[in-house]
């Protein structure tokens, strides 16, 4: 062989080798920049998903309990009251804060005829027992559905008092300011308490929400949400029959699976 023809196949040859190294690399730069890339992806999937989870605790009671999301069922969007409580004063013909007369209330709340035993604190929560007390004589509840249950570790929650049973309705008045709130932020297990919307202490109406489990709840600029009272028996049976039944498509915010109907109400 010349030695021409040896050097065009050495040059054929390197050249080859060239295109063979070349598209290697080609291949390793493509799967290292979709290796960071997906690393990125997966990073940023978890920080949303840490930020959500924060969110639902804050955003639940933050944005006032409302009527439930009807897809993911993870935050709140609405609010009880959405256009008419006022943000500075009671609306509406309230009832007179004297009717709780500073004491203590028991009674029955039956739910799904389930016995629930009740105390109301008319001494610190005169306005928002008041106003339970006026809606009980009237037999306003009965009838009405819980609309909403939370099933979130640490965060336990059936609401109810709502007229149309979206989470939206109330008594066509609205009042505050908030009463009897816990400073750390803490509902323990049993607690009744008042909805209202976000950062509005004067949008309390007849939603309530029932705590079946030691639930924490952030204060808005409003502050906490007005604790009227307790459940002192039944709420096992409440859990056991209602709330563990968990929610409509296995979200942990939303419609509960067994619809949680109020009976009655009764105060003395």
């Amino acid at each position: 062989m010349s030695a021409k023809k040896q050097n065009d196949r050495e040059a054929r040859q390197a050249r080859e080798r060239l295109r063979a190294y070349q598209a290697r690399q080609a291949v390793h730069d493509h799967t290292k920049k979709r290796r960071v890339r997906d690393n990125l992806i997966a990073g940023g999937v978890v920080v949303i998903v840490l930020a959500l989870a924060v969110v639902l605790q804050l955003t639940y009671f933050s944005a006032g309990p409302g009527k439930p999301v009807a897809s993911a069922k993870a935050s709140a969007t609405a609010t009880p009251t959405p256009t008419a409580a006022a943000t500075d004063g009671n609306s509406g013909d309230v009832p007179s804060k004297s009717l709780a007369d500073g004491r203590t209330w028991t009674g029955t709340l039956k739910i799904n005829n389930i016995s629930l035993g009740i105390s109301l604190d008319g001494a610190k929560a005169p306005q928002a027992v008041s106003s339970m007390i006026s809606l009980a004589k009237k037999d306003f509840f009965n009838g009405t559905k819980c609309h909403r249950l939370t099933t979130s570790d640490g965060f336990k929650v059936l609401q109810c008092g709502d007229p149309k049973g979206d989470g939206t309705g109330g008594p066509g008045y609205y009042f505050g300011p908030v009463e009897n709130a816990p400073s750390d932020g803490k509902y323990v297990e049993g607690t009744i308490a008042m909805a209202r919307q976000s950062d509005n202490a004067y949008s309390n109406g007849s939603q309530f929400f029932i705590v079946y489990g030691d639930t924490t709840i952030p204060a808005d600029s409003a502050g906490g949400y007005t604790v009227i009272g307790k459940v002192t028996s039944g709420l096992d049976t409440l859990k056991k029959d209602v709330t563990d039944k968990g929610v409509q498509g296995g979200g942990t915010d939303g419609t509960p699976v067994v619809t949680p109907t109020i009976d009655s109400l009764t105060l003395k």
